[in-house]
């Protein structure tokens, strides 16, 4: 395994679960890159919808992750935006307190 490799595994929340039952694990690798492989929805769209999701669930951690996910591939500040008002809508104000959380001080995002 590589530095960077190494600096993944190390971010990745489901380690544990590597260790615990490396088939669990794979399959759920391959659901993710199933998920998140480019098809009639580009990519950007892909991990906003999920950004979204993450809100709506309460998980501050995933909107952090995914957001800096979905800047790599291109999406602006506008549509990060848009993605959170959908949220909104969808899951209430408990959204948008989860997206602040995770948004919170992101870098590329002008320090919100």
């Amino acid at each position: 395994m590589n530095m960077e490799e190494t600096k993944e595994a190390e971010k990745n929340p489901l380690d544990v679960i590597k260790k615990l039952d490396e088939d669990i694990f794979n399959s759920i690798k391959n659901l993710e890159e199933l998920a998140f492989s480019d098809g009639e929805i580009p990519i950007k769209y892909k991990i906003l919808m999920a950004m979204a999701i993450d809100a709506v669930l309460g998980a501050d951690e995933g909107v952090r992750s995914l957001v800096k996910a979905a800047i790599d591939v291109g999406a602006s500040r506008k549509e990060i935006a848009e993605a959170v008002r959908v949220a909104y809508y969808i899951g209430g104000a408990g959204s948008l307190y989860t997206a602040a959380k995770g948004l919170k001080g992101l870098k590329n995002l002008g320090n919100l």
